[in-house]
Order: C-alpha cells, then sequence, then structure tokens
C-alpha cells in the first residue's frame, strides 16, 4: 500500500506540477501586465473538470464489463499511460531548464493576439492535456495496484495537491525551483513507474487472452518479498514488478526501462558529432537487424514432440486394443480392432488444464446373451455379481423370458489430432417378463467384456505432454517472433532516425558551404 502510494503521488505531483508551472507563470504574466486572471481560472478549473470526468467515466466503464473485457480495457489504457508518461519525461528532460522562457514568450504571442482570452484558452488546453494524461496514468496505475486503488487515489491527489501549493509558491515569487533537477531525479523514478506498467499490461494483456507466449514464471519473489512487507509494498507497489514475474513481463521491463534510461540519463557533454551521430545511429540499426535476424534463424528448435493420434487401451478381459483417430476430410473416424466407427462432434472439455474436442458415436451392438429364459443368478453374474435394481427372491423368484438390447457408445477426447482418451462403454438391457413379475421390467445389466479404455494415468501423462508442448511452441514464438518482430522495428525505426540525420547535417553543410563561398568580384572594363 505504501508502495502505491508513493507511485501515484509522484505521477501526481510530476504531471500535476507541469500544469501547475503553465499556470503559474501565465497568471504571473497577466498580473505583472494588469489583466484579471479570473478567465485563466475559469479555464483551469473547466479543465480539471473534464480531466475529473474522463477518469471517472473510464473507471465506470472498465467495472461494467465483463471480466475479459476489464482487462483487455486495462491493458489498452495501461499502453496508452506508458506513451504518455515517456514523452513527457523525454520531452521536460529537453525542455525543463528553457520552460518559463518560452511559456513567457508564447504568453506575449498570446496576448498580443487575442488579449486575456486567448491566455485563458492556453491554460485551459495545458491543464487539459495534463489532466487527461494524469488521469490516464492515474487510472492504470490503480488498476495495477491489485485491489488498493484507493491508496492510489489518494497517493495521486497528495500528488496533486502538492504541486498546486509549489504552484502557488512560484505565483507569489516565494519559492524558487531548480526545474531541470526536479524533473531529472522524479524522472528516473517515472521509467521505473512506466517499466512496471509495461509488466501489468503484458499481464493483463494474457489474461484478456491476447498473449499466450511467454508466460513461463522467472523469478519467485515471494520469499524475500511479501506482499505485505515494506519492501514488497515499494517494489510491487510502486515499481509494478509482481513476486511471480513471467518470461515475456521480464523481457518487457527490460526492454522498456534500458533504453528509456540511457537516452534519458546520457550526458549532454557525450553528444556525438554529426558525422559520429550518423555512424553510430547506422550502427545501432544494423546491430538491431542483425540481432532480429539471428533470433530468427538461430534458435534451436527444441519443441518436444506431441502426441500422437495412437493410443492403447485395454479391454475388461485385459487384451490390448490399439485405437486411432483418423481425420477423412471435415470428419473423424475411430479404428480400433475391428471397429471402424464415423464420429460426429459433441462438444468441447478441458482435461487437466487442456482444452480437448469431444468425438462421439452410438451404435447398437450384440448384447451376446443367448440365455432365454435367465435365472437370478445368472443375471446377478451379468450385472458382476449383484442383482439389477429391482429385482429380488422374494417377490420374482424367475426364471423370466427375456428380450435383450445393447448400445455401444464410442468416445473419443482429441486435442487436434492427439488423442488424449479413448473409451468404449456399452449398455446391455434386458425386457423381463414372468418369472413373477406383475409386468414387464427393463433393467441394466453391465456392459460388453470386449468393451475398452485407455488407462487414466496415460491420459494424465498425454494432457501433460501437450500442454508442455504446447508451452515450448508458445516459448520458442517468443524467440523467434515476436522479439525478432520488435528488434526489425526498431531497427527500421532507427534507420529512419539515420535517414532524417543525413537529410539534416546534408542540408547543414550546403548551407555553410554557400555561405562561406567566396564573393564574387566583378571587373568593368571601359
Amino acid at each position: 500500500m505504501q508502495g502505491i502510494f508513493v507511485g501515484t503521488f509522484l505521477i501526481g505531483l510530476r504531471e500535476g506540477l507541469e500544469a501547475a508551472l503553465i499556470v503559474s507563470i501565465i497568471g504571473a504574466f497577466l498580473a505583472r501586465n494588469g489583466n484579471p486572471v479570473r478567465p485563466m481560472f475559469a479555464g483551469v478549473g473547466l479543465a480539471v473538470l473534464i480531466s475529473v470526468g474522463v477518469g471517472v467515466g473510464l473507471e465506470l466503464l472498465s467495472a461494467s464489463l465483463p471480466q475479459r473485457q476489464q482487462e483487455m480495457l486495462e491493458t489498452v489504457i495501461g499502453a496508452i499511460a506508458v506513451v504518455f508518461v515517456t514523452t513527457m519525461i523525454l520531452w521536460m528532460n529537453r525542455n525543463a531548464f528553457r520552460m518559463k522562457g518560452e511559456l513567457e514568450r508564447d504568453a506575449a504571442r498570446a496576448i498580443n493576439g487575442g488579449g486575456a482570452f486567448a491566455l485563458a484558452v492556453m491554460a485551459f488546453l495545458a491543464v487539459l492535456k495534463e489532466g487527461f494524461e494524469t488521469a490516464v496514468f492515474l487510472l492504470a496505475a490503480a488498476q495495477a495496484s491489485h485491489g488498493n486503488r484507493w491508496f492510489a487515489v489518494l497517493g495521486g491527489a497528495a500528488g496533486i495537491a502538492t504541486a498546486v501549493a509549489i504552484g502557488v509558491g512560484i505565483y507569489f515569487g516565494s519559492l524558487k525551483l531548480n526545474l531541470g533537477r526536479f524533473f531529472r531525479v522524479t524522472g528516473v523514478f517515472l521509467v521505473f513507474i512506466a517499466a512496471g506498467l509495461v509488466a501489468s499490461s503484458l499481464r493483463t494483456a494474457h489474461e484478456a487472452g491476447w498473449i499466450e507466449v511467454g508466460q513461463a514464471r522467472t523469478f519467485d519473489f515471494s520469499s524475500w518479498m511479501p506482499t505485505q512487507s515494506f519492501l514488497g509494498a515499494i517494489v510491487t507497489g510502486m515499481f509494478g514488478i509482481p513476486a511471480d514475474p513471467r518470461l515475456i513481463e521480464v523481457i518487457g521491463w527490460l526492454l522498456y526501462a534500458i533504453p528509456v534510461l540511457v537516452v534519458f540519463l546520457w550526458p549532454a557533454r557525450w553528444a556525438p558529432g554529426s558525422t559520429a551521430k550518423r555512424r553510430l545511429t547506422w550502427g545501432v540499426a544494423a546491430g538491431l537487424a542483425i540481432i532480429a535476424a539471428g533470433m530468427a534463424l538461430l534458435v534451436p528448435d527444441d519443441v518436444g514432440a506431441a502426441p500422437g493420434p495412437t493410443r492403447t487401451a485395454t479391454t475388461a478381459a485385459g487384451d490390448a486394443v490399439s485405437a486411432t483417430l483418423r481425420t477423412e476430410g471435415a470428419d473423424r473416424v475411430l479404428v480400433a480392432g475391428a471397429d471402424r466407427v464415423p464420429l460426429a462432434a459433441a462438444g468441447q472439455q478441458s482435461v487437466d488444464g487442456v482444452d480437448v474436442d469431444v468425438w462421439q458415436a452410438t451404435v447398437p451392438a450384440d448384447p451376446g446373451v443367448p440365455t432365454n429364459p435367465i435365472s437370478l443368478a445368472q443375471l446377478a453374474n451379468l450385472a458382476g455379481g449383484r442383482l439389477p435394481v429391482g429385482l429380488g427372491g422374494a417377490r420374482a423368484p424367475g426364471p423370466f423370458d427375456a428380450q435383450w438390447s445393447a448400445s455401444t457408445v464410442y468416445t473419443v477426447l482429441a486435442h487436434g489430432d492427439a488423442v488424449v482418451t479413448a473409451d468404449r462403454a456399452s449398455t446391455r438391457v434386458a425386457t423381463l417378463r414372468g418369472g413373477g413379475l406383475t409386468g414387464s421390467k427393463t433393467v441394466s445389466v453391465g456392459g460388453l467384456a470386449t468393451d475398452w479404455a485407455t488407462a487414466p494415468h496415460d491420459d494424465h501423462q498425454i494432457a501433460t505432454q501437450i500442454a508442455r508442448s504446447a508451452l515450448d511452441r508458445s516459448e520458442r514464438t517468443l524467440w523467434t517472433v515476436w522479439l525478432p518482430t520488435v528488434f526489425a522495428i526498431a531497427a527500421a525505426l532507427v534507420v529512419l532516425a539515420a535517414v532524417r540525420t543525413n537529410r539534416t547535417v546534408s542540408k547543414n553543410e550546403r548551407e555553410r558551404r554557400h555561405h562561406e563561398s567566396p564573393a564574387r568580384t566583378e571587373v568593368t572594363v571601359s
């Protein structure tokens, strides 16, 4: 809870301070020029109300959706929040030192163009932008807090209140703030908070059914980082790192945090020159492309073999039967011993967490009982040693005239072409008359000796093997498709940046040569 509060406090402080700085600078500029500040505060109030409405509306929308749609919305909100905070961090890192001067120049142009109303609109748009970003970011952090939303809201409100107090101090000139240092220090924390949002968004994307790869558990921090401890609250609540991070979450966290921190903390004095920058950019692009190609082509294919369409079953008499599920066009056919049975789809179910298709067929069978009439002892023997329900020697001692029938149900549970379970279960029915019965009576006397089924222990092993094979395939997809795609896109973006840099440098060089070219001397001969 402490971590959630601190994390959202920093978000509210950082975002709120940007808006407070804009409002305080514009307000001070209006006061110095003798213009009323009431229109500006009216615009600010309206922007705040709209921002609060956006946050409340998104929260109500999320609460009204089914669980899976909630996870989808949380993923989208988290992704938008990460984009917002990243652009804000990088922009403020470059512009914090000259923010005040640029705002005053913009205010001067606005007041010359439209007076106090223009500045009110300027403040309204600035606060609306920051307020919308704050609402989305705080909502994403609250949704990632897993039940501690009120602490997230309180932290964000406290941060905004602190930012407002700082803005008031700046407005009245009683507070001096080193903006560059402030935004640089808080920016590092926000990078880690945003990286945690990346990990949380990847988890909600999995829960929404969008991402199935990379779900292997990589670490277990629960032993030294309990959720209720201060360390667990800071690491999990503030930085969004779960106690049981999955592989895709760890990769996403690293791929976000490392590049953003490098760009954010890179010293200005180490900035390369134009030629070195071009070489560095092309080198980075080539490196990313090589990594993408290497991962796509060189990652070994060590996916475990999936089970096949044939299983060995055992009859009631202990004989082995080979059962094979064949695909014939859109139909499935079960071949087991001398039986060849077309199957029909009968729905889906889950076996040990593996989704399987159910294939069934019901066919008439030979009851295999020539005895007629039949005694109570013979019926008990056929039923496994117990008399069928409703029969007894006191009232109906037998023997009985019997009319026999039987049906066999073939059931196969399959995952694709792999047979998970298969069985042949028969029901033998006798319609009895006479022997003391006042009328006819229908009883079930068990199955047939030719019935068979796959062993339950083997069924569990097959389901485990299918789950393991699916996990191996998804992991290989992560390393050979997803990550190479990410690196290839990054390489393409770097190439575009390199081309743009080359054009800019070439243009600057042409202009420099043009200005440095010696003026021609004209000689007039008379």
